[in-house]
C-alpha cells in the first residue's frame, strides 16, 4: 500500500481525512510479513511512523500519487528536475548521519546541481522481515529532520517486506522533483578551457566514516559522514554566478570520477593540483594503509563547480560565506587537451592519469 497523497491545494487536514486517521501505536518490535500483507498492521505501520514522521498538507490525503498545482511551480522556474537513488548503506547508523539522512539529502543534492529548487521526494522502503520497529522508527525521523533542514516535503511513499534474507535490513529509494529557474542551464557538456574548478571542502570523509564504523578495523578516529544538503549552498552560488557552467555532487566514485566525467562530455583536459585537494590527514592515512585513492572516495556533502576564470573568486568567495562550503577552495583548471583526460599534478611536480574508477574501493557505501 502507498502512502501518498493527493491535492497540492490543500493546507490543512480536511475534516474527511481527520476522521479516518486512526491515532495508533505499532506495538510489535519487529517487522513481520504481516506489516506487508496490505492489512491492518501494514495501516498500523505506515500510519504510526511515515505518516507520523513525514506529516505535512499533501501527505495527509493519504491517495496512491502526490499531485501538484502546476501554475504555481511555474511560478518558480520553466522547467521540472526529477531524480531517484535508492540506498542500501551498511551500517544503517554512522557517524554523522545514518540511511534516513543519506537518502533524503542525496536526492536532494541530486535535483540541488542542476539548479533546481528541490521541492518534493517520494520514499520507498524496502523491509526485511525481523527489522526492528524502532530502528525503522529512527530512520524515519532522521528522514523529515533532514526533509526539514533541506526544505522540502516528503509527500508520498511506499512499503514492501521481504523475508528474513532476501535484503539486508533496510533499503530505500527516494525520488525527487524540482524546478528549475528560467536562464540556469547547468550541464556537464559546458566546459571550456580557461575554466576553473572548485570543490566544497574536504574529500572523503563519507566513505572513511563507513569504512571506519563497520568495525572491522582497530582504528580509532573520529571521522564523520559529511551528509548534508547542498541546495542552500548551490542557492549562494547561482545568487552570484548564474552562469555556472557544471555542478555535480561528488559521491560515489570520487571527485575523479565526476571530473572524467565532466572531461569526457566537454571533450577537454582537466588538471588538478595534489597540494590543494582539501584531505584530511586522519582519511589520507586510513588510505595510506589501505592501499586507497581519496580522489576516488565517496562524499555525501561535497560538490564541485566549474565557472569562468572571471567568476572564479567571486564565487569561491561566496561558497566560503556559506556553512557548507566554508573550506571551499580551488582544486584544478579546464585545458584544452588532452581531450578527455584528468592529469593531477603531484607534489613531487610531475603528472599522472587519474582514470575513472575501475571495480569498487568500498562496497555498500551509500
Amino acid at each position: 500500500m502507498n502512502f501518498s497523497p493527493a491535492n497540492s491545494g490543500q493546507h490543512s487536514f480536511s475534516p474527511k481525512v481527520q476522521l479516518f486517521r486512526r491515532p495508533v501505536t505499532v506495538t510489535d518490535t519487529h517487522i513481520t510479513l504481516a506489516h506487508g500483507s496490505g492489512g491492518t498492521a501494514m495501516h498500523d505501520l505506515i500510519d504510526d511512523i511515515f505518516v507520523k514522521s513525514f506529516d505535512n498538507p499533501i501527505l495527509s490525503e493519504l491517495e496512491d500519487q502526490a499531485s501538484f498545482n502546476l501554475a504555481n511551480l511555474l511560478q518558480q522556474g520553466d522547467r521540472l528536475a526529477f531524480t531517484t537513488d535508492s540506498y542500501v548503506v551498511d551500517p544503517l547508523f554512522f557517524p554523522g548521519g545514518d540511511i534516513g539522512k543519506l537518502a533524503v539529502n542525496g536526492t536532494v543534492n541530486d535535483l540541488a546541481m542542476s539548479g533546481a529548487k528541490p521541492l518534493y521526494l517520494s520514499c520507498g522502503v524496502i523491509l526485511e522481515e525481523g527489522l526492528a520497529v524502532e530502528t525503522l522508527r529512527r530512520v524515519a525521523d532522521s528522514m523529515q529532520v533532514a526533509a526539514k533542514e533541506a526544505g522540502i516535503k516528503i509527500v508520498t511513499g511506499d512499503t514492501k517486506v521481504v523475508h528474513r534474507g532476501a535484503a539486508d535490513k533496510l533499503f530505500i529509494n527516494t525520488a525527487g522533483i524540482g524546478v528549475i529557474p528560467v536562464g540556469v542551464s547547468i550541464s556537464a557538456r559546458n566546459l571550456q578551457p580557461g575554466d576553473v574548478v572548485i570543490v566544497n571542502g574536504e574529500l572523503g570523509n563519507h566513505g572513511t566514516a563507513i569504512l571506519i564504523a563497520r568495525g572491522e578495523l582497530a582504528l580509532d578516529t573520529h571521522i564523520e559522514s559529511d551528509c548534508q544538503p547542498l541546495n542552500g549552498l548551490v542557492d549562494t552560488i547561482l545568487s552570484v554566478c548564474p552562469d555556472v557552467r557544471a555542478m555535480r555532487d561528488v559521491t560515489r566514485g570520487g571527485l575523479a570520477t565526476v571530473l572524467n566525467e565532466f572531461a569526457v562530455s566537454s571533450q577537454v583536459g582537466i588538471r588538478l593540483h595534489e597540494q590543494a585537494l582539501p584531505v584530511r590527514e586522519e582519511v589520507k592515512g586510513v588510505c595510506e594503509i589501505l592501499g586507497l585513492d581519496p580522489l576516488y572516495l565517496a562524499n555525501e556533502g561535497k560538490l564541485v563547480v566549474v565557472v569562468r576564470r572571471e567568476k572564479a573568486d567571486i564565487v569561491l568567495s561566496a561558497m566560503q560565506s556559506h556553512p557548507a562550503g566554508k573550506d571551499a577552495c580551488i582544486v584544478g583548471e579546464v585545458a584544452s587537451s588532452p581531450s578527455g583526460v584528468v592529469l593531477l599534478k603531484t607534489v613531487f611536480g610531475t603528472e599522472r592519469i587519474v582514470d575513472m574508477l575501475v571495480g569498487e574501493q568500498l562496497p555498500r557505501i551509500c
